[in-house]
């Protein structure tokens, strides 16, 4: 009869634990951490990364970059971020970002553009009333930015008449309901608006840029995945979804 001696036991609960650890039970979970303005196309991406990766689940977090700095800086558990503007991805601490995707901003007006708004001078004619965003929001310092090019003021109907919007949410909101006719925001804003406000380009755009970033987020054991990940969003697939989106990718 075959005995079995300890240091048997100790090779077979070696060798269990290295084929356990090398994924064959277990799912993993990579989670990416990216802006509110991404969710249409990374909810997309994450779908065609889990069926190519059938061990791995997608959990995607999206909110204001801003926020999703901090809660990374703060130790919130998140392997890759995708942040827009590049001071918001230094802010999380996360190293060697690359550039994906590019938005411009444009005049968002209803259907038909009753205002007849054309460019941003228009906008500051007497009697158009103007959304625009609140600072802190991407849109709110590109549409700084593009009226100062411009030399153009402009008085924002915000909620009591005098302050701006929140963000690129309720500046649409009013051109959608009549309470305003323009808004300063982005294409993919106005992409995403699905039919309901028309777009207008401008050439002072140029000077409102909007870089996305991603990097992977220090600490995290995921490495390989979020390499895999970004290559993903590099890839034709990519670049295909997020130009759907209105966004110009980058895979430089």
């Amino acid at each position: 009869m075959n005995h079995v001696t300890p240091a048997t036991c100790v090779a077979l609960a070696v060798v269990l634990l290295a084929v356990t650890g090398c994924g064959g039970g277990g799912r993993q979970t990579l989670t990416v951490f990216a802006d509110t303005s991404l969710t249409a196309t990374f909810g997309s991406l994450g779908k065609t990364f889990e069926a190519a990766h059938p061990g791995v689940a997608v959990r995607l977090d999206f909110g204001g970059s801003g926020a999703l700095a901090r809660r990374i800086v703060q130790g919130a558990p998140a392997d890759l971020f995708a942040a827009a503007g590049a001071a918001t991805m230094r802010a999380s601490g996360a190293p060697s970002p690359r550039v994906f995707a590019r938005d411009r901003l444009q005049i968002a007006v209803p259907k038909g553009n009753p205002a007849h708004v054309a460019n941003l001078k228009d906008l500051a004619a007497p009697g158009v009333r103007v959304a625009l965003c609140a600072e802190p929001a991407p849109c709110g310092a590109g549409a700084r930015a593009a009226l100062s090019a411009a030399g153009v003021t402009v008085t924002p109907a915000g909620p009591d008449q005098n302050g701006p919007d929140q963000n690129a949410a309720g500046a649409l909101a009013k051109v959608r309901l009549g309470k305003a006719d323009a808004a300063l925001v982005y294409r993919t804003d106005v992409r995403a608006a699905a039919g309901a406000v028309e777009g207008v380009d401008f050439p002072e755009a140029a000077k409102a840029v909007e870089d996305y970033l991603v990097a992977t987020v220090p600490g995290t054991t995921r490495i390989a995945l979020t390499r895999e990940f970004v290559d993903l969003v590099l890839s034709d697939e990519g670049r295909r979804v997020l130009a759907a989106a209105g966004f110009t990718p980058v895979t430089g």
